[in-house]
């Protein structure tokens, strides 16, 4: 096949994972914090003043959903075991449904109903994955 790699690449690569695995584990609890302040501003916007308001809610979420993107790229570039990076493309695709519920809210409320629902599930995968993440760091990095 091939030859093995120099030993300076073999320390880059090293460094390189231990890292992205600890920039996860930020970027992860970032996120989590970041859906629970969500959950906050929708209460903001069901009962403040004005009522209706939702717009500092979903401004601020288009701002938290980029955090799925970073958490995918250091979830690969960690190299962490398939299903924490399966986890992290669900969480993507979970975040672009928020915006697909709230389009569709006129023409299919029943489906549109399901944004809260998904918002929930949001911060119950993004807990596994800062959990995991966290626990990865102790893991071996040379896999």
């Amino acid at each position: 096949m091939g030859s093995p790699a120099p030993p300076a690449l073999d320390r880059r690569r090293t460094v390189t994972r231990r890292w992205a695995r600890r920039g996860l584990v930020i970027a992860a609890w970032l996120f989590v914090a970041g859906v629970l302040g969500q959950v906050f501003l929708a209460g903001l916007g069901v009962f403040g003043v004005p009522a209706g308001d939702f717009s500092t809610h979903r401004d601020f979420g288009y701002l938290v959903g980029w955090m799925t993107l970073v958490i995918l790229v250091l979830a690969i570039a960690g190299r962490l075991p398939r299903r924490d990076i399966a986890l992290a493309v669900l969480l993507l695709i979970q975040f672009a449904l928020q915006s697909v519920f709230v389009a569709i809210r006129d023409e299919y409320p029943a489906v549109a109903a399901l944004h809260p629902l998904n918002g929930f599930l949001i911060l119950l995968v993004g807990i596994v994955i800062a959990r995991d993440a966290r626990a990865s760091i102790g893991a071996s990095v040379a896999a």
